[in-house]
């Protein structure tokens, strides 16, 4: 299942400017899926990081990492309208390469386990194939 951009903000409540992600890919709901962001070179990080040398920051790759799994664990339990995913953990983060403006991306996250509400998941980014950063998150999932 491809998801657009309207389809994305139905599951998850991010917004311009701190949605990290154009478009998803479902590949096992609530298991597996992929996204892509082209980042821009007027996003607004690049002014202060780094003026003469503009990169996306570690934490904005780590956050699409974390929304790319929202929208995966979002799309299997969309029946429940009623529903926030807040992040709790980053574990084992790297940072290989780094993206630049105008860098496509791929975002690729795999579910580990899950106890109740809380799910953990690893996360890979890719840039013209490379992995160029990775890391291991969770995040729990409340309903109102």
């Amino acid at each position: 299942m491809n998801l657009n951009l309207d389809e994305i903000k139905k599951l998850i409540p991010h917004r311009d400017p701190f949605l990290f992600v154009d478009t998803c890919e479902i590949l096992t709901p609530g298991e597996h899926g992929k996204s892509q962001k082209r980042f821009k070179n007027n996003e607004y990080f690049f002014r202060g990081h780094f003026p003469d040398n503009p990169i996306v920051p570690g934490v904005i790759i780590v956050e699409a990492m974390a929304q790319t799994a929202g929208i995966v664990v979002s799309y299997k339990l969309r029946e429940f309208k009623e529903k926030s995913v807040l992040f709790m953990s980053v574990n084992k983060a790297k940072f290989r390469k780094p993206i630049l403006p105008n860098d496509e991306v791929t975002f690729e996250v795999k579910f580990l386990n899950s106890v109740r509400d809380v799910y953990k998941f690893q996360g890979s980014c890719y840039k013209n194939s490379n992995k160029v950063s990775e890391a291991e998150f969770s995040a729990m999932i409340t309903y109102k």
